[in-house]
């Protein structure tokens, strides 16, 4: 089955459709494809040997047996090769398709890279295949949103700067009551630490802005967090092909930690944003390093483990697994460091899925396929029936999961088959077990 004969209504999509012309289409891929691709592009589409093994990598080919199309391959033979060979000349109903493929099924988690016998990066491939459809105005209408929302108000979630102040100033005053002198210093100049959220957080997991407050003031640390706009570090554009609005928003980001004059940024528990900010929008810019250097979560509560500043009371009870999030292990190769943190906190079996580490299927929620929203659920959850047997092998109740997108992803599959499977961020345990004032 071809991606023409599973389409999805969606209302964005089928909009910008209705605007396209032959003209405009054929003009805009090949502006494209002249304008903003080279060698790397070219060897990936006149290598590959379709030899098949990318199918055994990814999970929607994997919860699709016998299904050719759902291959990284396949996904790239029914999109980019099209385009190449009809040098652009496609009509409104071939792009509606390209684009509900590209944005919902390829989480850009790049575990076919690793599968590839000559290294092609699919991800690469259908993030110019997104590129296009951006730029033909042919994107999903949640994700579209959020992406206004973020170049409009800086953030993905349409909160005010009043909003933003007003929940850390009450995540202050709670945690307050269980640590009298705590503080959230906001615009702080010259600290140590600019932390960094993303905005789902002051929108509906304020508890996760309360559990980093109480890390970083039980560790002695010298932190601030900006009162000004710009501290969304999380980035859709990035995911719908928008890299000019992923670049203003990367700079507004650094700007503000460089206005404070802090030393470095440290990232809460999110994945997608650290590869928006670390290493895709820094480089949009042009910058050969970040202006600010940039670590994620993870390795900053290892940091803190090594200097002795987090002191427990008690240890989390296993068994536990773990989830591997693309960004931060393939991406950046935390999954030592991920396991070291987790030993430290927990009492009892560590149960590895397998695979795992660099190999560990993604949550089937990234690379923006979950804000894609309701009208491809189902198609997301059934695309990853893979990893909802992995989680079931482990056996085990607890999956430590230290990335915003995996635990949307997790929690919509251990819901769908029912495992009955309870998901936490690394601070939820650090915060649970750690030391804290007398009463």
């Amino acid at each position: 089955m071809g991606i023409q004969e599973r389409l999805i209504e969606d209302v964005g999509l089928r909009r910008g459709v209705s605007r396209l012309t032959p003209e405009k289409i054929e003009k805009t891929i090949g502006a494209v494809l002249k304008g903003e691709t080279g060698a790397r592009l070219a060897t990936y589409a006149e290598t590959c040997m379709r030899c098949g093994l990318c199918a055994e990598a990814c999970h929607f080919a994997l919860s699709h047996p016998g299904d050719p199309s759902f291959t990284p391959a396949g996904k790239v033979h029914q999109t980019m090769s099209v385009l190449l060979d009809r040098k652009g000349r496609v009509d409104p109903d071939f792009i509606y398709g390209m684009a509900q493929l590209a944005y919902t099924e390829c989480n850009l988690c790049r575990r076919c890279v690793h599968f590839c016998p000559i290294g092609i990066d699919t991800a690469y491939i259908i993030s110019v295949v997104r590129r296009i459809c951006h730029k033909l105005g042919v994107t999903p209408q949640y994700i579209q949103d959020t992406a206004h929302s973020h170049s409009a108000v800086f953030n993905q979630m349409w909160v005010k700067d009043d909003e933003w102040t007003d929940s850390l100033m009450w995540q202050e005053d709670e945690a307050r009551e269980e640590f009298p002198g705590l503080r959230i210093p906001l615009d702080k100049e010259g600290a140590d630490i600019y932390y960094s959220v993303i905005a789902p957080e002051p929108k509906f997991r304020t508890q996760l802005i309360y559990q980093a407050a109480a890390i970083l003031h039980m560790s002695g640390k010298d932190w601030t967090m900006p009162a000004h706009s710009g501290w969304d570090n999380s980035d859709m554009c990035m995911f719908t092909g928008d890299f000019e609005m992923m670049g203003r928003l990367k700079r507004r980001h650094f700007e503000s930690a460089q206005k404070l004059k802090v030393k470095r940024i440290v990232m809460g528990e999110c994945g997608h944003a650290l590869r928006s900010v670390y290493d895709v929008g820094n480089r949009w810019l042009g910058y050969s390093y970040p202006p600010v250097p940039v670590i994620h979560a993870v390795e900053f509560y290892w940091e803190l483990i090594q200097e002795g500043r987090i002191k427990l009371v008690k240890k989390f009870p296993g068994p536990v697994t773990i989830q591997d999030p693309c960004n931060i292990v393939r991406g950046k190769g935390l999954q030592q460091k991920l396991r070291e943190v987790t030993r430290f906190l927990v009492e009892g079996d560590i149960v590895e899925m397998h695979p795992n580490m660099e190999h560990n299927f993604c949550c089937a929620a990234g690379g923006g396929v979950i804000n894609c929203g309701p009208p491809f659920k189902n198609q997301r959850v059934a695309g990853n029936t893979v990893k909802a047997e992995q989680l079931k092998a482990t056996g085990v109740k607890t999956v430590i999961t230290p990335c915003h997108n995996c635990h949307g992803g997790l929690h919509d599959i251990i819901h769908h088959h029912k495992l009955g499977m309870e998901l936490k961020f690394l601070s939820d345990i650090i915060y649970e077990c750690m030391e804290k004032p007398e009463a």
